[in-house]
């Protein structure tokens, strides 16, 4: 049985992700500051929130491998947030429909003294959406906790007419740099079960 993580995020997606690939995990959500600082760029951002999720919980928990990660949503150099409203939702889904956008989500692993850190970017294209289409999707209640205001594994998925990249990185862990992460670690996923 791989060794038991301890997961920065309080994300059900990401403990089923983790749970994918036979990664049993502990729930501590970290307690960091996420506003950007001024003229930081994306990418910067979404590794800097990763590694001091990771840090932040590994700092309460010495000893235990802790895993952190941040998904962004970047549309013509800004980062879309989980939107603030309703208003801020559909500010933000007038500049997807119709257009690509990127996924950026950065996984930090920390081990000891060592933080590794991986990074995934995906492109996502949304055919139009109407605005009627907009409203009744907020109504859904979907998008309110999710980066650039929608789930590519709920509802949303109606929108997405193309991705170029990782489905578990736009999901909010990309498995494949996880689980390198994670071997990088000692930790081996796949065992033979013994007789």
């Amino acid at each position: 049985m791989p060794q038991r993580i301890v997961l920065a995020s309080a994300s059900p997606r990401r403990v089923a992700l983790l749970s994918q690939i036979g990664i049993d995990c502990e729930v501590m959500p970290s307690q960091i500051d996420e506003k950007a600082r001024e003229n930081e760029a994306p990418l910067d951002y979404v590794r800097r929130m990763a590694e001091e999720k990771a840090g932040s919980v590994a700092g309460l928990m010495p000893g235990r491998i802790v895993l952190g990660a941040d998904t962004d949503v970047i549309m013509q150099s800004r980062i879309l947030g989980k939107p603030r409203d309703k208003a801020d939702f559909l500010e933000m889904f007038s500049l997807l429909s119709g257009s690509t956008h990127e996924v950026i989500t950065a996984v930090s692993l920390v081990h000891g003294e060592q933080c590794s850190l991986m990074t995934s970017i995906s492109e996502v294209s949304f055919r139009e959406v109407s605005d009627e289409e907009m409203h009744a999707y907020w109504e859904t209640g979907e998008p309110c906790d999710k980066a650039g205001g929608y789930a590519i594994q709920g509802q949303a998925a109606m929108f997405i007419c193309a991705i170029s990249g990782s489905y578990s990185g736009i999901m909010g862990l990309p498995l494949y740099e996880t689980s390198e992460l994670l071997r990088g670690a000692g930790i081996r996923l796949l065992q033979e079960k013994s007789e």
